[in-house]
């Protein structure tokens, strides 16, 4: 990668993502794009190097942001999530669908690679629950699944057929002290961070012993980087790597955040919406394709993300004590 376009770069990954791109490639060779300039938390992202407005659903706005940047790599990230998109089904299909063929064909057309990111949530209750396998039956009963299953066979496709450089993982559930999650099934992960320190007491809206994999966003934002420097002729999966760091339960990060916080208490109020799309996903990925073909190795585990998450948010935060 020299010269990349982030698409959705004010949210939750790309707003680090941009940030690391940058310190490694340089601030002029790293173009963030959004469909607009809302979110003026990200100001550093919009201001530290080149900015486009970028609508995924117009394919001529994508060419003309690529063009003007002789851009050679897009880490396509514009999407709508998984929680959001069972309320909004039609909205989702048509950002995390539309939106990624026509990243695909100004790639084919312009002969850029592409990095996509799948997720957990392309499995469903029929795969294998516990560390389920790279290749295994992929049934999601959810839409935001469904695109991602479509979106990984896309890619495959485009490299197959046309010859396009995609790449790929399936994230877990990413939690970060920088931005906070947008409308995902696993967001309480990040919000009983905050809850720790801001009032002492947290409502869990996911089901006790409902394990998820999970990642820290250091980690996931190497994860990028690493699939994208890695030797082409190595990667067999190329656009649906399982890549993990951790499994756990509301439980088990509560008893972790509680030896740093020894009042803080939780509670449930399941949300039965996210409860359903929680249990349809597996509780651990085996992720050795990864590790063989580009050696992905994560350095975060629950125990060393809760320390530094807790030292990075009291600084956020400016509680001290």
């Amino acid at each position: 990668m020299k010269r990349i376009l982030v698409t959705g770069a004010l949210g939750q990954i790309g707003s680090e993502l941009v940030l690391k791109l940058r310190r490694i490639y340089g601030e002029n060779n790293v173009v963030a794009s959004s469909r607009s300039k809302k979110d003026t938390a990200n100001k550093e992202v919009m201001e530290s190097g080149p900015f486009e407005l970028v609508d995924v659903l117009n394919s001529q706005q994508i060419i003309e942001a690529t063009k003007k940047h002789n851009v050679d790599t897009v880490i396509h990230l514009a999407s709508i999530l998984s929680a959001v998109g069972e309320e909004k089904p039609h909205l989702l299909w048509d950002i995390n669908m539309n939106g990624l063929y026509n990243v695909l064909e100004v790639a084919r057309e312009k002969n850029h690679g592409v990095f996509i990111p799948s997720s957990i949530a392309a499995f469903g209750p029929s795969t294998p629950m516990d560390l389920t396998p790279q290749d295994t039956i992929q049934r999601p009963t959810t839409i935001y699944g469904v695109s991602k299953v479509a979106g990984e066979l896309l890619c495959d496709y485009y490299y197959e057929r046309f010859g396009v450089d995609t790449r790929g993982v399936r994230f877990p559930g990413l939690i970060s002290y920088e931005a906070l999650p947008g409308g995902g099934t696993t967001d309480y992960a990040v919000h009983i961070y905050y809850e720790a320190l801001k009032t002492k007491e947290f409502i869990c809206n996911i089901k006790e012993g409902t394990k998820m994999d999970m990642m820290y966003m250091p980690d996931a934002l190497d994860c990028i980087v690493n699939l994208m420097e890695a030797d082409s002729t190595k990667l067999k999966h190329r656009n649906a790597f399982n890549v993990t760091a951790m499994s756990f339960g509301p439980e088990d990060v509560y008893a972790e955040i509680k030896k740093h916080v020894p009042e803080f208490e939780i509670k449930y109020d399941v949300d039965p919406v996210k409860q359903k799309i929680a249990e349809s996903w597996p509780n651990s990925l085996d992720d050795s394709a990864a590790r063989e073909e580009w050696g992905w190795t994560p350095k975060y585990n629950l125990e060393t993300m809760t320390v530094d998450m807790l030292e990075k948010l009291k600084e956020k935060l400016g509680n001290n004590k």
